[in-house]
């Protein structure tokens, strides 16, 4: 794997810093980098700030050759976005980026250290056989705060803002997340055959149900069914996700309409259903909750290699969701909602209880 000189650090994982490490990740099935060299540019032009020289042009030809920055700036220009050197190099220059300058390299120190490893195998441990992860990981010095996945079917790499508001532990839980999306994405096309021959809007509908994959990569990033999706998070992001995750009774019932809204037609233009379907993303909203709870009243009712056959198809998802929750209300459990079987029926699901 090609990765830039300056700040990279390339692992190959199936042999691992360590043997416990290297059992940890199925052989084979991993490619995964850390490359920093963006973020390690940035900073060194920050530290020749501090000591009151000059930079030189030299220094920003090597952070504009780095491989992150190179992808960064393609990914902003295929989103339409305003993005040039001369912008970049204004950001980097700033009185604002100049005095976070210590606590920005001791989070890249801390990010360098962390186990990626055991971020991988929670992603592998909730993916079927055949999944492969192929990924660079860009911790990046950037104007936008946001993180995300780029190109994760073709050349996969997962940028992640340095925050210095986010722990070692938090940055491997993120890292195991977007992993888990990685992995998921290139078995996806077992699904694209599965529906294949749906009606267009039926088919529409259960492509949508795809995006559950935000609550699996939650219960991976996690670690199992008893682990709080957000250990390692500040208080008040494990209280948000604890009131999201109380709404489920109202969300899956929302979800519910919407696909109906899809599958049915009422829904026709990929634009309408674009509108409706993000409005279930938010924070983590709940694609992210209700598909967490449905994976996790799974696990803990039928095991976890059920839950990732059902993962392969997001219809049996939730025709076993139905099943284990049947059993949950019968057991006089916590109450659960069910998908009926007029949306099982309209996306060719096991309408089975």
């Amino acid at each position: 794997m090609k990765l830039a000189a300056a700040g990279a650090a390339a692992l190959t994982l199936a042999l691992g810093p360590s043997p416990c490490r290297a059992r940890q990740v199925p052989d084979g099935r991993l490619q995964l980098a850390l490359d920093s060299s963006e973020a390690a540019a940035v900073l060194s032009i920050l530290a020749s700030r501090q000591a009151h020289q000059d930079v030189d042009s030299a220094a920003w030809r090597r952070l504009f050759a780095t491989e992150p920055y190179t992808r960064l700036k393609a990914r902003e220009a295929s989103m339409g976005r305003a993005f040039t050197d001369a912008d970049f190099q204004r950001f980097v220059l700033s009185d604002s980026l100049a005095e976070r300058t210590t606590e920005l390299r001791q989070t890249l120190d801390d990010w360098r250290r962390a186990d990626l490893g055991a971020a991988a195998a929670r992603a592998f441990a909730y993916l079927p056989a055949d999944a492969r992860i192929r990924a660079r990981i860009y911790p990046v010095i950037k104007p936008h705060t946001n993180s995300f996945v780029y190109e994760p079917t073709t050349d996969a790499a997962i940028f992640l803002y340095l925050n210095p508001a986010e722990t070692q532990a938090q940055f491997e839980n993120t890292v195991a997340h977007e992993l888990h999306h990685i992995g998921y994405a290139s078995v996806a096309a077992r699904y694209d055959t599965a529906i294949a021959d749906l009606p267009p809007d039926a088919r529409a509908a259960a492509e949508w149900m795809g995006a559950f994959g935000e609550g699996f990569a939650m219960l991976a990033a996690a670690g199992g069914p008893d682990v709080h999706p957000h250990a390692a998070s500040p208080a008040a992001d494990r209280a948000r996700w604890d009131h999201d995750v109380a709404d489920f009774g109202r969300d899956l019932p929302a979800l519910e309409r919407f696909f109906l809204d899809v599958a049915q037609g009422r829904l026709r233009t990929p634009a309408e259903r674009q509108e409706a379907g993000m409005r279930f993303f938010g924070v983590q909203g709940p694609w992210y909750t209700v598909g967490w709870k449905m994976a996790v009243t799974i696990e803990r009712r039928f095991g976890r290699a059920r839950l990732i056959e059902c993962m392969l198809d997001p219809r049996d998802l939730l025709a076993t969701y139905n099943r284990a929750a049947a059993e949950e209300n019968r057991a006089g459990g916590e109450p659960l909602p069910l998908w009926s079987d007029e949306l099982l029926r309209a996306i060719g699901a096991d309408t089975g209880r």
